[in-house]
């Protein structure tokens, strides 16, 4: 039979997990568009920002740099601390080119099955390699797969990283996707004021997918210019989060 003191730690842990999982419901992007604006990336009317994720991958990162700079277009990359240490160099090359960088965590694991402790070193170990590669702190942060746990607010709120996610996407990460399919599904979503989500790496998509993505580039910034949008990064997106880059000394942290 199952004594009172049991209840009531039975009940402490269901209480515990639902106040870590709540923040799930921001995955919703009907909702997050709708309810959470500054999560969702909603900046000025007339801007669209344009995020990568997944990166840097020497293998791919390369061509989206040279193609963006063909098109005289800067965006926001967030990557991985684990990618970013195997490549340095491109890192800093992303920056030089003028690109906003963001963190995306260490590596790419699931939020919810990491307890604050995980969580707030993950942050902090990407956050810090970052900084030293390129001199610059990140201040922006997109979790794994777009799902954010409590834990990964406070860790956040710590280390002095502002999340934000996406209005639209492209559904480039699946073996299925080709160009056409990548630019149909970003614009029958693309308002102004959107942050759309793309990926220049494959490294937790299907091999090779980065490639439709890169194919449907040229298509999304023609449709955002013939709508009469301008693209670039979330530092010009005119959203209460876009604090852009700051010095990497003076950690307020403490870490």
């Amino acid at each position: 039979m199952t004594t009172p003191p049991q209840l009531r730690a039975t009940a402490w842990a269901l209480a515990l997990t639902a106040l870590h999982c709540a923040p799930v419901v921001s995955t919703f992007g009907p909702l997050r568009n709708r309810a959470m604006p500054r999560l969702a990336g909603r900046g000025r009317a007339d801007h669209v920002a344009l995020t990568f994720d997944d990166g840097p991958d020497p293998r791919s990162t390369p061509h989206f740099l040279r193609l963006l700079d063909d098109q005289g277009v800067r965006a926001t990359f967030f990557l991985l601390g684990s990618e970013a240490r195997r490549s340095p160099g491109l890192v800093r090359e992303i920056a030089a080119a003028g690109h906003e960088i963001g963190v995306h965590g260490w590596l790419h694991r699931p939020l919810l099955l990491r307890g604050p402790r995980a969580t707030h070193d993950d942050f902090a170990r990407a956050r810090d390699t970052l900084a030293a590669i390129t001199s610059s702190r990140p201040t922006l942060f997109r979790p794994p797969y777009g799902v954010m746990s409590t834990a990964a607010h406070v860790a956040a709120h710590r280390l002095g990283l502002t999340p934000v996610l996406w209005t639209c996407w492209g559904r480039d990460w699946t073996a299925r996707a080709t160009p056409e399919s990548v630019h149909r599904t970003v614009v029958s979503d693309l308002h102004g004021g959107g942050t759309v989500l793309l990926h220049d790496s494959d490294c937790t998509s299907a091999p090779g997918a980065w490639r439709s993505t890169l194919g449907a580039l040229p298509r999304i910034l023609d449709t955002c210019r013939q709508r009469g949008y301008a693209v670039g990064p979330l530092r010009d997106h005119g959203w209460p989060g876009s604090v852009g880059l700051r010095p990497a000394a003076g950690d307020a942290s403490g870490r």
